[in-house]
C-alpha cells in the first residue's frame, strides 16, 4: 500500500516536471527569433529558401524579355570579341527595327574603339591613306547615332575601390525619394565602370549590373544602389522605366530603410537595403536568341516587338556565369531577365518585416502545445505528434511560398521547437530516472523486509558473495598473468575475504584475509576490511607498505567490536614478475615452481591488522619465473575436519600441490578446483568447521 501511494505521488510530480524550464527556454528562443537580417541560422534559412525555389519554381505566365546572346555561333561568324562598334551598331539597328520597348546593353564600353578609322589613322604616317581614314566618321559616333534612334539603356558595374576606367560621375536619370538618400542602407559603390560619356549621352537610361553573391550564389538582387552619393537604379528597373516611358523611379523609404521601388504602375516591395529575393523559374532556353539569327534576319517579323531586349555576351570565356538559388548555372544577365519577368507577372518573393513575428507566433503556439501535451502522453504518441508539428510547419512554409510568394523560415521555427521538445523529454527522462531510483529504493526495502522474514543470514550471504570480484571478468585480454580465487563460507556468511584488482597498467594487487570470529559480525567486518583496503590502494600511494599500514590504521579506527584480521597482501608487477608481500599474522603463502616443487615463503612478520595501530609492516620481495604460481590460503583448508575429527593439514595440501601437473599446464583454475575437490573428499559428510578460501596467481611472463 505504501509503495502504491509513493508511485501515485511521484506520478503527479512527473506530470509537471520540466514545464517551467521548457517555458523559460521557449521565451529565450522567441526573443532570438526576433533577430533581424538572416537570423541566427542564416545558412539553414537560405538552404530552405533554395529548396523552395527548387521544388516550386516560378511558372512563366509571360515572356516580356528577350536576351540577344553574343554566343559561340555569333563569335565564330563575326570574329572574336570585341567587335568593331559598327558591328554592334548593325545589331542594334536590326533589333530596333522590330520596335522593342527597351534595349539594354549588358556590355561595358569604357574605351574608344581601337578599330575605328581615326584610331587606325593615328597609327599611320602622314599621307593620303591617313587623311582618307581621318575623314571617315568615328565608329563610336556611328554607334551613338544608332543609340539615339533606339530606346537604349546602358549598364554600369559598381566597384568597391577606384580602378582604371572607373568614375563617380555617371549620367543617371532621376530617382525620387522623400528621405535623405545618404542615410538609406542600400548597396553603395564609391565608383563604377560604364561606357564612354558619348554613349551615355546617347542612351535613354543607365542602370547597375551588380548583384549580391552569397557564397557564389545569386539569391537577392538590388533594385536600387548608390554610386558615391547618387542613387542608381538596377538595370532591370531602368529598362522598365524606359519601357513604360516614365521619367523617374519612385522610392518609398523611411528611417527603417527602403520599403518599395515603383516605376509607372509597377510597385515592387523590397527589403530595407533595397534588394529583392529573385523568383527564379526553371531554365528557359527560349528566352535566348543568337545575335547571329538577328543579324541574318532569321527572326520572324514582330518577334521582338513590345518586348524588353537585353544584349549580353554568353560565349564561354566572355561572361561570368553564376549559380542561382535553384542551383542552375546561368549567365549573369539571366538574373535581370527573370526579375523583369517576375515583375510583369506579379510573382514577387517577399519577406516583410512582420514575417519574423509570424514565425515567433508559430513557434509560441507549437511550444505551448508541446509543453501542455507532451508530459501527458506516452512516447509512442508524443513522437508522432512532434513529427506532425514539424511537417505542419514545413508544409505551411511551402504553401505560403507556392501560393503567395512569402518566405517563411520554417527551419528556425522547427529547430527552436525541437529544442523545447528535447528540453521536455530530457526533464521527463530525468524524472523517470528519479522515479525509478525511488522505486528501486522502495523495492530494496521490500526485499530486505522479505529477506528478514526468510532469514537475514541468507540475504547477508548473497550480499557478501556479490562483493567478491570474479577472476574471469576482472582482467579481460590479460596474457601476462592468470588468477583464480575461491571462497566458501562455512555458514550462511563468513569472515574470510579475498580481493584483486589492477593498480595501474602493469601492477595487480591481491590479498587474502581471515576475520576473527564467526557469523554476521565477522562478515560485516570482512566487507569493511575489503572496501577500506581497496580504497586505500586506489586513492593513495600504491606501494605495498603504505597500503598495509594505511589499512591497519583505518581498520583500527573503525573497529567498535575490537575484531582483528589476519591477512597476506601483495603486488605483482606483471611486466617483470616481481612480487611485493606484506604478511599480517597470516599463514605463509606457497610458491609452486615450474619443476613441481612447493616452497613456503617467509612466515608472518607482523601482527594481525587492528592489533597495533602504529605498526609498520615490512615488505617481502620475490622474483617469480615465468609459469610459477603463488598459492594463498586461509586456515579453513588445513584445519578442515572430517567426521572423525582428523584435520586436512598442511602436509596433505603440499603433497596435492606437488602432485599436480607442472604449472605451465595447470592453470590457477585447475589448482583451485583440485584443492577444493580434495578438501571436500577429506571432509565428506562432516559439517564445515571454517570458511574455505584459496587464491592462486600465476605469472606467465612479460611477453
Amino acid at each position: 500500500m505504501l509503495l502504491r501511494l509513493q508511485t501515485q505521488a511521484l506520478g503527479g510530480v512527473r506530470a509537471g516536471q520540466g514545464r517551467p524550464l521548457a517555458l523559460v527556454l521557449a521565451a529565450l528562443l522567441a526573443v532570438a527569433l526576433t533577430v533581424g537580417g538572416d537570423g541566427l541560422l542564416p545558412q539553414l534559412r537560405l538552404a530552405l529558401f533554395n529548396a523552395y525555389q527548387v521544388h516550386f519554381p516560378r511558372q512563366r505566365a509571360s515572356g516580356p524579355v528577350q536576351i540577344i546572346a553574343i554566343d559561340e555561333a555569333s563569335l565564330k561568324e563575326f570574329g572574336q570579341w570585341p567587335w568593331p562598334r559598327t558591328r554592334l551598331t548593325e545589331l542594334i539597328e536590326h533589333i530596333n527595327a522590330q520596335q522593342p520597348l527597351a534595349i539594354g546593353l549588358d556590355i561595358l564600353m569604357p574605351e574608344p574603339d581601337t578599330t575605328s578609322p581615326e584610331a587606325l589613322a593615328a597609327r599611320l604616317p602622314a599621307g593620303p591613306l591617313r587623311d582618307s581614314l581621318a575623314a571617315l566618321p568615328a565608329y563610336d559616333d556611328v554607334l551613338a547615332a544608332a543609340m539615339r534612334r533606339a530606346p537604349m539603356v546602358l549598364g554600369a558595374a559598381g566597384f568597391a575601390h577606384p580602378e582604371a576606367g572607373t568614375s563617380d560621375a555617371l549620367r543617371l536619370w532621376p530617382v525620387h525619394v522623400k528621405w535623405p538618400a545618404s542615410s538609406l542602407p542600400v548597396m553603395r559603390f564609391p565608383q563604377a565602370m560604364s561606357s564612354l560619356p558619348l554613349l551615355q549621352a546617347a542612351s535613354k537610361g543607365q542602370g547597375l549590373l551588380s548583384v549580391n553573391l552569397e557564397k557564389g550564389i545569386v539569391r537577392r538582387a538590388p533594385l536600387v544602389g548608390a554610386i558615391g552619393e547618387t542613387l542608381a537604379p538596377a538595370l532591370s528597373m531602368e529598362l522598365l522605366r524606359v519601357a513604360t516611358g516614365s521619367s523617374a523611379l519612385e522610392i518609398e523609404a523611411d528611417a527603417d530603410g527602403v520599403h518599395s521601388v515603383s516605376v509607372g504602375d509597377l510597385h515592387v516591395p523590397t527589403a530595407p537595403d533595397g534588394t529583392v529575393w529573385v523568383n527564379f523559374s526553371a531554365p528557359a532556353m527560349d528566352r535566348y536568341v543568337s545575335a547571329l539569327d538577328v543579324m541574318r534576319g532569321r527572326l520572324a517579323d514582330g518577334a521582338l516587338q513590345n518586348k524588353i531586349v537585353i544584349v549580353a555576351m554568353t560565349g564561354l570565356g566572355l561572361t561570368d556565369y553564376k549559380t542561382n538559388a535553384r542551383g542552375d548555372f546561368m549567365p549573369g544577365v539571366d538574373t535581370h531577365a527573370q526579375m523583369i519577368e517576375s515583375f510583369f507577372d506579379g510573382t514577387f518573393l517577399r519577406r516583410p518585416g512582420w514575417m519574423r513575428w509570424a514565425e515567433v507566433a508559430t513557434f509560441g503556439a507549437c511550444s505551448l502545445l508541446l509543453v501542455w501535451l507532451l508530459p501527458k502522453l506516452r512516447l509512442l504518441v508524443a513522437v508522432p505528434l512532434g513529427g506532425a508539428l514539424v511537417l505542419g510547419v514545413y508544409g505551411g512554409g511551402a504553401l505560403l511560398f507556392a501560393r503567395v510568394g512569402l518566405l517563411f523560415d520554417a527551419t528556425s521555427v522547427v529547430c527552436a521547437v525541437v529544442l523545447v521538445g528535447l528540453s521536455l523529454l530530457t526533464s521527463m527522462l530525468a524524472a523517470a530516472v528519479r522515479d525509478r531510483k525511488h522505486s528501486d529504493r522502495a523495492l530494496q526495502v521490500a526485499r530486505v523486509s522479505a529477506a528478514k522474514t526468510a532469514g537475514e543470514l541468507g540475504a547477508a550471504r548473497r550480499i557478501q558473495m556479490a562483493t567478491l570480484p570474479q577472476a574471469a571478468l576482472s582482467f579481460p585480454g590479460e596474457q601476462r598473468f592468470s588468477l583464480e580465487a575461491l571462497l566458501e563460507p562455512a555458514r550462511e556468511v563468513g569472515g574470510d575475504l579475498y580481493d584483486f584488482f589492477m593498480l595501474d597498467r602493469d601492477r595487480v594487487f591481491f590479498m587474502v584475509g581471515d576475520v576473527s570470529g564467526k557469523g554476521l559480525p565477522a562478515s560485516l567486518f570482512m566487507v569493511v576490511a575489503k572496501a577500506l583496503s581497496k580504497s586505500i590502494a586506489l586513492r593513495g600511494p600504491s606501494e605495498m607498505a603504505a597500503i598495509m599500514n594505511g589499512a591497519n590504521r583505518e581498520l583500527t579506527r573503525e573497529n567498535p567490536e575490537m575484531l582483528f584480521v589476519t591477512s597476506v597482501a601483495g603486488i605483482l608487477d606483471a611486466s617483470n614478475g616481481q612480487v611485493f608481500l606484506c604478511n599480517a599474522g597470516h599463514d605463509a603463502p606457497r610458491r609452486l615452481t615450474v619443476d613441481g616443487r612447493v616452497e613456503h615463503l617467509q612466515a608472518a612478520d607482523g601482527p594481525p591488522l587492528c592489533v597495533l595501530d602504529d605498526f609498520e609492516y615490512p615488505v617481502q620481495r620475490y622474483q617469480l619465473q615465468a609459469g610459477e604460481c603463488l598459492c594463498l590460503t586461509t586456515d579453513g583448508i588445513n584445519e578442515a575436519m572430517n567426521e572423525a575429527g582428523d584435520l586436512y593439514g598442511n602436509e596433505r595440501l603440499d603433497r596435492l600441490l606437488a602432485a599436480l601437473p607442472s604449472t605451465a599446464a595447470a592453470t590457477p583454475a585447475a589448482v583451485v578446483q583440485a584443492v577444493r575437490d580434495d578438501v571436500r573428499l577429506h571432509v565428506g559428510q562432516a559439517e564445515p568447521s571454517d570458511d574455505l578460501t584459496l587464491l592462486v596467481l600465476r605469472w606467465d611472463g612479460a611477453g
